[in-house]
Formats: C-alpha cells, structure tokens, sequence
C-alpha cells in the first residue's frame, strides 16, 4: 500500500506502518491516526479508500519526507556557511552534539584505521608489492 509515495508494509498494524514514512514516528502516527479517526490497532490492508483519503490529508499538514530531508539539509549547509562549530563538526564527518569522540562515535567516524606502528610482515608485503609493481 502507497501513502504519501511511500510504500508501507501490509501485515503490520496501521500505527507501526506509519512510522515508515520519513518523518513521522511511532509516537507522531497516534495523534495523525486520531485526527484521520482511524483505529490504530487496524492492519494496514485492511484500510479502505476512504481511510486512505483522510490519511493521506491529515500528513498533507505534516512536513514530511522529501520536504523534511530538503529542510533538514539546508540547516545543515546554513550552519556550515555561518562557520558555526556545528557546521564544521558536520562538514568533518564528527558528532556534533558534544559526544566524547577519543574511544567511541564509531558510526559517524566509521571503521578503524590504524595511524603509526605496522608489523614487520605487513611492512615486508608492501615492499614486495612495490618492488613487484616498479619492476
């Protein structure tokens, strides 16, 4: 089933398939399923073309999807061009939010590279590999 140009899952319930939808959370689909008069606990597939219109027009209200993604980049790049410590911490790929970054924050810096000491045989394999290469 499509809502808003999203596909959301059928067998799950209407306030879970919500939260597919970028921008709307599982504790923002309660108030949207309310305002549609849509009972929560209600299958996804279940829902009638009626139910789908009334829904798809209480999110119209929301800023949703590529309208929220739009927004939340341009705050970014604001931020950036103002040369504000979160722009730059955003520009350089870090937390932004005060985190400690020494031991963790790994899944915004991304995997380890090892900086300094290599073994002796990995040292011997890449000279190989440059003599080999040169040759």
């Amino acid at each position: 089933m499509r809502i808003v140009g999203v596909i959301v899952p059928d067998e799950k319930k209407v306030k879970i398939a919500l939260a597919y939808i970028y921008g709307i959370g599982r504790n923002n689909a309660l108030p949207v399923l309310e305002k549609a008069e849509i009972d929560p606990d209600k299958r996804a597939k279940d829902l009638t073309e009626d139910e789908i219109k009334r829904l798809t027009k209480v999110l119209e209200k929301f800023k949703i999807e590529g309208d929220l993604k739009a927004d939340i980049a341009a705050n970014i790049r604001r931020l950036r061009d103002i040369g504000a410590y979160r722009g730059i911490r955003h520009a350089r790929g870090l937390p932004s939010r005060g985190q400690r970054t020494r031991s963790n924050a790994r899944t915004k810096r991304g995997k380890r590279v090892t900086i300094g000491a290599i073994k002796k045989e990995v040292m011997a394999k890449m000279d190989a590999a440059q003599k080999a290469k040169g040759k």
